[in-house]
């Protein structure tokens, strides 16, 4: 067996050792000298399905606004707004929550939990009756979509080779773009009148987000919890068996695997918490740094992202006269050119290094959005001109995005990766997620192309910063194991 205890194993002990026990392992070196493989890309579908499904959430919210406007539910622009901020109240109230249980019970359970009501809450939302039962379900979908990220986001970068962490990471949370553009297609055949009778149409299309919610459940099963977790809360035995069977999946291929590098083994002391303190102490002094970064990043891809997404429908039929049931077509194009950017650009984060790419996504992306938005302004484009415009701004923004949840999962130990990750997508999503929508809604609502434009350059603003402060004070951790990236609490 890989991982040894020092001090009081025995022989016959249980299989969790006791807590407080020195063990010598090198699981994480054993993950890092994988070479890419078939586990991994099952790993990506099972678990980055997750960003899937928020992209077909998000994008069905946003292309039936036109029917959601209509009898029987009549919401307002304003309403609007308030649906999609409720939807991010509650990721930011499931991040928080879900991410305290996923470092303290792991990471499967809860990628399993949050599923579950994910699926439950997002058929629940089809049978909506006024605007405010419709806010609950948005809500609880919300949450399950938030304990989602923090649970997957940490089991992915646990699992994922040193090497092509960058890349993995930008990819599988640009794939937030293929559920956009599932969503685009269902929004359109579902708000088709001589198709299906609109008054159900919309809620046809949350039924079947729950069904294919249903689906990815099963899809998990076969999926491990994460050995460097297993490890740190005194499951060596547990840990062990893991990476062995993810190298025997390597090895009855005919693979030959590299040596074990000696020098990258740990001592951990183990633990089954990790005391709110001492997260507080972790992120507020001994790596401010990491925490302003990630704050900087967050914040500004939060309001960049969900202000503009949330309310391009609004934009289209306000501005443009797009009908309703045609706004699918024209969040295509835009799904496209947001998944093109982390799959083109994610390479380069591991090979030009992470804080040159989030410095130049984010800086472009500023002044793509201020151009785009002048352009808005002045009325050069019509829609097709205005929405290809938008495909050229998100495939750099969808990366730089992307680069901020890469950033803050991989610059924290191991302990509270799950609740840094939940606090920084809540702080980002509380700041600039809920309130982008309700601004650009007020804003939109205001029919004055100049005050849109204002929201533009707010963002702009946002992203510019950040550039700066990715730069300057971002971590180069591109190569680097997880735990030469940021020590663990429970190293000894």
């Amino acid at each position: 067996m890989a991982s040894k205890v020092e001090g009081q194993a025995r022989s016959g002990a249980p299989e969790q050792v006791p807590m407080g026990t020195v063990i010598d392992t090198d699981i994480a070196a054993r993950l890092d000298r994988l070479p890419w493989g078939r586990f991994h890309v099952l790993v990506i579908i099972a678990l980055g399905i997750t960003w899937v499904l928020d992209g077909l959430e998000v994008t069905l919210a946003g292309a039936l606004v036109g029917a959601l406007r209509k009898p029987p539910m009549s919401f307002s622009e304003f309403d609007v707004g308030l649906a999609a901020s409720s939807y991010l109240i509650g990721a930011v109230v499931g991040a928080l929550g879900f991410g305290w249980l996923t470092d303290r019970i792991g990471r499967k359970k809860l990628f399993f939990i949050t599923l579950a009501l994910y699926l439950a809450a997002t058929a629940a939302s089809g049978l909506s009756w006024d605007i405010w039962s419709f806010c609950v379900f948005r809500f609880l979908t919300g949450a399950g979509i938030g304990g989602e990220y923090t649970a997957i986001n940490s089991t992915i970068q646990e699992l994922v080779p040193a090497r092509v962490r960058g890349w993995t990471d930008l990819v599988i949370n640009g794939s937030f773009w293929i559920g956009a553009a599932l969503g685009s297609f269902l929004s359109i055949a579902v708000l088709k009148p001589e198709w299906i009778d609109p008054t159900y149409g919309w809620r046809i299309a949350f039924f079947v987000g729950g069904g294919i919610g249903l689906v990815i459940l099963l899809l998990r099963t076969w999926i491990p919890e994460s050995p460097r977790w297993l490890a740190t809360h005194g499951y060596t035995a547990e840990a062990d068996r893991v990476v062995s069977g993810i190298e025997k999946r390597f090895t009855d291929e005919g693979i030959a695997l590299p040596p074990v590098d000696e020098s990258k083994r740990m001592k951990l002391k183990t633990r089954s918490h990790t005391p709110l303190s001492e997260v507080a102490n972790a992120m507020l002094r001994t790596s401010r740094t990491q925490t302003f970064v990630g704050l900087a990043l967050m914040i500004a891809q939060a309001f960049f992202y969900n202000a503009l997404f949330f309310t391009y429908a609004l934009v289209l039929e306000r501005f443009y006269g797009v009908p309703g049931g045609h706004v699918g077509w024209y969040l295509l194009p835009f799904a496209l050119g947001s998944f093109l950017g982390p799959l083109l650009l994610g390479r380069l984060f591991d090979t030009v290094g992470r804080r040159p790419m989030i410095a130049f996504t984010y800086g472009i992306s500023a002044l793509l959005l201020a151009g785009a938005g002048y352009l808005f302004k002045i009325e050069v484009f019509g829609p097709v001109g205005q929405t290809t415009t938008w495909m050229v701004v998100f495939f750099f923004a969808s990366a730089a995005a992307s680069s901020a949840y890469l950033t803050v999962a991989e610059t924290f130990p191991l302990e509270i990766r799950a609740l840094a990750i939940a606090a920084f997508y809540a702080i980002g999503t509380g700041i600039g997620g809920v309130s982008g929508p309700l601004l650009f809604g007020s804003l939109v609502e205001t029919g004055s192309r100049d005050w849109v434009f204002v929201g533009y350059l707010i963002g702009a603003a946002l992203m510019a910063v950040a550039s700066v402060v990715g730069w300057i004070w971002g971590t180069a951790a591109e190569g680097r194991s997880l735990e030469d990236v940021s020590k663990p609490l429970a190293a000894a």
